[in-house]
């Protein structure tokens, strides 16, 4: 059957594809992919307090990801809500939130149990912050909203989707030998393929793509921020996706995703090193200002949650209100932390983590890239 972008594609193919997943450029590429997140496990434990990462990261991730789809919010908002996601008064950021979380708890997940069609539904729900199921009805499309001029039609009808997404799930554990890397950007392809929910699926993948690096022991935190490898090239994206709908062109697609990890790794590597140092520098900073040695968990505190709380401090360190008060104050009256208010409540922000954190620095090469066409 002939591929037709204006008619429900219901023969898309079953995994694995007849095409050829490792070809010897594949596996050069993905040898170097393997190689980068190795060394960005390694970053990951070597950083003092972990948490940090897993508060940070995942949000920088849940930005890109959901700006993909045109939700657009700030690094500062998402920070500043981190801990009262219902609290911000912006949808966009309320949305991305959710992606973060939605992160969280599929990592959780596959900590304990396998990766599957049941998580993913899951992950849909929360993002979209209502019970997701399978689509049912026909009519949806990918293209011009203005001309409905279709791009690409997923498949239609219950029974075919939910009969793919088990294929999908089978390919994802198959004890084929197959490189996890290389699997996780054929699996990506295929979901978006699926398009198996109304809304959200884009994020939804793009979450799976991490879960199943983590399910496949290769990545032991959630902390890869493949959607800036993405957004980056959101042309390339889209273009090689359709591309391999067709024309089966698997090898330029894969190769595409095994760089994005690659890139991601080296970025993310470089974003904790920078982390670090800024510990090392507040860390004398403290010591300067406040007497009597410095609190580690106060020190933590302020990477954890950049916009700070006296409550935060006084039940992570275990100090009197005066006590954590002083500490706040002395540091905003020394332009270490910015001290502002919001209503009734007093937030200590630490505007240099936050700076950093929406740093986009160029990646230093560490390895030669792959060619990807």
């Amino acid at each position: 059957m002939t591929w037709n972008a204006s008619e429900p594609y219901n023969e898309l193919p079953k995994l694995p594809p007849r095409a050829e997943m490792e070809t010897r450029e594949v596996l050069k590429a993905a040898i170097e992919a393997r190689a980068a997140l190795a060394s960005l496990n390694q970053a990951a434990v070597s950083i003092p307090n972990p948490t940090v990462l897993i508060n940070s990261i995942p949000i920088l991730e849940a930005q890109a990801s959901s700006e993909i789809e045109n939700i657009v919010t700030t690094t500062d908002e998402l920070f500043r809500y981190a801990q009262d996601e219902a609290g911000a008064s912006d949808p966009a950021t309320r949305e991305a939130l959710r992606y973060r979380t939605a992160l969280y708890e599929g990592f959780l997940s596959v900590m304990t149990r396998p990766l599957s069609v049941v998580l993913a539904q899951k992950i849909c729900s929360i993002i979209k912050m209502h019970d997701m199921d399978v689509r049912r009805n026909p009519g949806t499309y990918i293209g011009n909203p203005i001309t409905k001029e279709a791009i690409y039609t997923p498949p239609v009808g219950e029974a075919v989707i939910r009969d793919k997404l088990s294929n999908w799930e089978e390919f994802v554990h198959s004890d084929d030998d197959v490189d996890p890397l290389v699997k996780m950007a054929v699996a990506h392809y295929q979901f978006e393929a699926i398009h198996p929910f109304e809304d959200g699926n884009g994020r939804t993948g793009r979450v799976l793509n991490v879960l199943i690096l983590v399910d496949a022991q290769l990545l032991t935190q959630p902390i890869l921020y493949l959607s800036r490898y993405i957004i980056l090239n959101k042309s390339a994206y889209y273009t090689l996706l359709q591309d391999v709908t067709a024309n089966g062109s698997w090898t330029p697609w894969i190769l595409f995703m095994l760089e994005g990890i690659r890139q991601t790794a080296i970025f993310t590597i470089q974003k904790i090193s920078a982390i670090r140092e800024l510990q090392n520098q507040f860390h004398e900073q403290i010591r300067e200002v406040i007497k009597g040695g410095v609190n580690a968990d106060l020190l933590a505190i302020l990477f954890e949650q950049p916009y700070c709380r006296i409550a935060n401090v006084i039940e992570r360190c275990g100090v009197s209100r005066p006590t954590a008060t002083g500490w706040l104050n002395a540091l905003s009256d020394a332009g270490i932390l910015l001290n502002m208010k919001r209503g009734r409540e007093r937030l200590f922000v630490n505007t240099r983590f936050l700076d950093l954190l929406g740093r986009d620095e160029e990646i230093t090469e560490t390895v030669p890239a792959p060619t990807l066409f």
